[in-house]
This record gives C-alpha cells, sequence and structure tokens, in this order.
C-alpha cells in the first residue's frame, strides 16, 4: 500500500466506493502518487450474480391457501448444479465423452453405471483424465457435449 499512511486514504476508498456502485460498474483500479516511492494502489470491485433464466413457464391460477387465503405457486428451480445425484467437474478443462473419436460414448442418458465407473474424460494440460462415477445409480441426465469446456465445479452428470 503506501509507506506512510494518509488520513485522506479511507475517504477516497469508500469515494471510489460510492462512485462504483452510482454508475453500475463492477470493478475501478486507480494509482494515487503522493511522492518518490510513495504512492496507494486501490482497486475496489462488486462481485456480481449471472442469473439465467429459461422461458417462463405457463402462469398457473392462484391456489387457496389453508387460511382461506391464495398464494401463488411456488416457483420450480430446475438448477443442475443443485440436484443431489450431480456429478461436478473436478478441475478446468475439454470434456470428452467417449474414449476417442468415433467410438461409444463411456454412458447414455438411461445407463446403469456401478461405482468407479468412467462417465467421461476431462483433457487439462494434455493429460486425459477419466471422471468415475461417485456411487451406483442410473443416469438421468448428461449435461455436456463432447468437445466443450468445463470450467471447475460444473454440473456434468446426473445419476440417481
Amino acid at each position: 500500500m503506501t509507506q506512510h499512511p494518509h488520513d485522506s486514504d479511507v475517504a477516497f476508498i469508500q469515494a471510489l466506493a460510492e462512485l462504483l456502485n452510482a454508475n453500475e460498474l463492477t470493478e475501478l483500479s486507480v494509482k494515487r502518487e503522493y511522492g518518490e516511492n510513495d504512492s496507494l494502489n486501490v482497486r475496489v470491485t462488486k462481485q456480481t450474480t449471472v442469473v439465467t433464466q429459461a422461458a417462463p413457464a405457463p402462469a398457473a391460477a392462484p391456489t387457496a391457501a389453508p387460511g382461506g387465503g391464495t398464494s401463488a405457486p411456488a416457483a420450480v428451480v430446475d438448477d443442475p448444479a443443485q440436484h443431489p445425484g450431480a456429478v461436478t467437474s473436478p478441475m478446468v478443462g475439454t470434456c470428452y465423452l467417449a474414449p476417442e473419436p468415433g467410438a461409444s460414448n463411456f454412458v447414455t442418458t438411461g445407463a446403469k453405471v456401478a461405482e468407479g465407473d468412467t462417465l467421461l474424460i476431462i483433457e487439462a494440460m494434455k493429460t486425459m483424465n477419466h471422471i468415475p462415477a461417485p456411487r451406483a445409480g442410473t443416469v438421468k441426465r448428461i449435461l455436456v457435449e463432447d468437445g466443450s469446456p468445463v470450467e471447475f465445479g460444473a454440473p456434468l452428470v446426473i445419476i440417481e
């Protein structure tokens, strides 16, 4: 930060945060020079959450609530990452559903798998990493496409 604390630095940082919010920015970066070998580097960021929503479902009529009033139907959330049977990516890489081009996929929707069976491969840094089934069950959904990039923690497959 600085070699010598300046009383105005706190007020300056607060002003930057207010400027960030007032202008709907997500990040500001400023370097304040006080003299030779004395400066203040400030980076203020706002964490944002991106929400994607599928096309809205047809609206249902309000239902009678136990107290005699009406209540709107509860929203159904279909987030594969929150599904208890979701198998998530342990790394960043490229996902492959088959052992080699032209070969059959490791698993298909509806297939029964045993714990430890290979579900797919994630290539990371030129290394092919087999992703095993964490439990036995039936593959309900495959959430990735062959050759697609995946992020750490991204849902790959749902096993029930």
